[in-house]
């Protein structure tokens, strides 16, 4: 059915006409600057990230069935899992490093599909040691239980780089840096740690790691 012709009998029917054509343009620019708004948040939450962890590259899709997440649990229950998760830390000594072809002869780790600049920025202090962790003179156990709850902890206050410090293991028996290769095994298990390097000698040198942790995903 074709509409009406408009008919405008009076000035108030011009009026009224007016201001219908002055909302709908309105409307029309209201709707064009919220989408303008949209595209520019989520072009500057991207690039933040780019700038942070460098270039992503996608991983090939396998064909693998995504499953729905459950939902978390509330916040003060959340907590109690963390604090049991930190005292069940269950990092394995049987990893294979040598499985990882991302771990070059300077024992530096850089997780698959980041730029491969990272490392190189992470050596030379391009982000700053927030904070540290001393593994010198603790046991296996202690040290495995210490090292999962500091990452833990770091990661949930937004830190990006730390340094551990696990010794050259002279004073091991035998003089064996036992520890130090634990340490590369069980950071390599951590999915926050994206990349870690061996200290500069001022910063601890063969005894220390500097690690690189991926940022907190926020959400808004």
């Amino acid at each position: 059915m074709s509409r009406k012709p408009l008919v405008i009998k009076s000035l108030a029917d011009l009026k009224q006409v007016k201001k219908v054509i002055e909302d709908q343009s309105r409307h029309q620019a209201e709707q064009v600057q919220a989408l303008a708004k949209a595209q520019r948040k989520q072009t500057s939450e991207r690039d933040l990230f780019v700038r942070a962890a460098g270039v992503v590259q996608r991983l090939p899709d396998k064909g693998h069935a995504v499953l729905n997440k459950k939902r978390a649990p509330p916040d003060v229950m959340q907590r109690e899992l963390d604090e049991q998760a930190a005292l069940q830390e269950s990092l394995s000594d049987e990893f294979d490093v040598a499985t990882l072809l991302d771990v070059d002869e300077q024992m530096s780790f850089l997780r698959p599909g980041l730029g491969t600049d990272i490392p190189r920025k992470l050596r030379r202090g391009d982000w700053a040691i927030q904070r540290q962790l001393d593994l010198h003179g603790l046991r296996v156990e202690d040290a495995r239980e210490a090292l999962g709850r500091f990452i833990r902890e770091a990661k949930q206050q937004g830190l990006r780089c730390v340094r551990i410090v696990h010794g050259k293991g002279l004073g091991s028996p035998g003089k064996a840096p036992v520890l130090k290769r634990r340490v590369y095994n069980w950071l390599l298990q951590k999915d926050e740690v994206l990349a870690f390097v061996q200290a500069k000698p001022a910063d601890g040198g063969a005894g220390a790691l500097l690690v690189l942790l991926a940022p907190v995903k926020t959400t808004g």
